[in-house]
């Protein structure tokens, strides 16, 4: 398998995600319609070069180097198509910003993943990247809608694989994520978590799990309503959200039919018929500036075609 040649490049687009929904925690994400794009290039030097250049007001703080989740991720791909290691550089247009609950880390990942198997002309198939992308993340919620798109529930068979089942998600059903100016760490946010749950809040959730999935699929936002709440993450972490319960009040009184916490936060999710999307855009930014926290909220529809690359052409 040949090395492709210094200063070959492709361009990866990757989507941002939505994950755990309430309910659907570690097993359900969305993919959104706000990408993240890298253009990955081939440059001199051996394994341990990788150059990253960041296009956009947030991420300032990422660094290249071999440990960047993005080389790490080619890496992989390397070593399982027993390809000899090469010299990276990615230019990424940051949109997803860093540590607020929307995939960013997935982004990386994937791109890396995606990005390094194109390079070497895609030995790989989507499956073997899927079952290396979530070994990296460890868990399946925001890299599998990144790759894949859509809305998926991801588990373990008894078999020990990994299953993926696309979801059904009306076209009426618009997403408004606010997106808050302050981060929070994904190992913060599960820190917060017990040990253990109560089996009775174990049964709310599947309850709601299956409220919400039909809700999306047919858009009917009392059943979404009612399937929007979650016993197993949400009650530990909204004190770690400055004004994050004010936001969701703001909310669902603007006319969402619920507002949950975005994968591991701070961002929030809100479901709501397009009709009242702005409304409730304003509603959360309001809502979050009064508590003396900058934030945007733009409103987003489900991205179902995942993570795609293009050769890099000038012209």
């Amino acid at each position: 398998m040949a090395q492709p040649r210094i200063g070959q490049k492709v361009l990866v687009d990757v989507p941002s995600t939505t994950a755990n929904l309430g309910p659907g925690f570690d097993c359900l994400g969305a993919a959104l319609d706000l990408n993240n794009r890298f253009e990955m290039q081939r440059v001199e030097g051996d394994g341990e070069r990788f150059e990253l250049i960041i296009e956009g007001s947030e991420g300032s703080h990422l660094r290249g180097g071999p440990e960047n989740l993005v080389y790490k991720s080619a890496q992989r791909v390397w070593k399982t198509a027993r390809q000899e290691p090469f010299g990276l550089q990615a230019r990424v247009r940051l949109a997803v910003p860093p540590a607020r609950g929307l995939g960013s880390s997935a982004t990386a990942i994937v791109a890396g993943l995606v990005g390094a198997n194109a390079l070497i002309g895609n030995p790989l198939k989507k499956e073997k990247l899927l079952e290396l992308a979530i070994d990296i993340e460890g868990h399946p919620d925001n890299v599998v809608p990144s790759l894949l798109g859509g809305l998926c529930i991801t588990a373990k068979a008894f078999s020990d694989r990994w299953r993926v089942v696309r979801c059904e998600w009306s076209n009426s059903v618009k997403a408004v994520v606010a997106i808050p100016s302050i981060r929070l760490s994904t190992s913060e946010a599960r820190r917060a978590m017990p040990k253990t749950i109560p089996i009775e809040d174990s049964v709310v959730n599947l309850g709601a799990l299956t409220l919400l999935l039909q809700g999306l699929r047919t858009g009917n936002g009392d059943l979404i309503a009612d399937g929007m709440h979650d016993r197993l993450h949400e009650p530990y972490r909204w004190r770690l959200i400055k004004g994050g319960l004010a936001v969701r009040e703001a909310a669902i009184e603007s006319g969402a039919w619920g507002c949950v916490i975005s994968g591991a936060g701070p961002s929030l999710l809100a479901l709501c018929p397009e009709s009242a999307g702005r409304t409730v855009s304003q509603a959360m930014v309001k809502a979050w500036e009064a508590a003396g926290v900058a934030s945007r909220a733009p409103v987003l529809s489900l991205q179902t075609t995942g993570s795609h690359w293009q050769p890099y052409t000038t012209g």
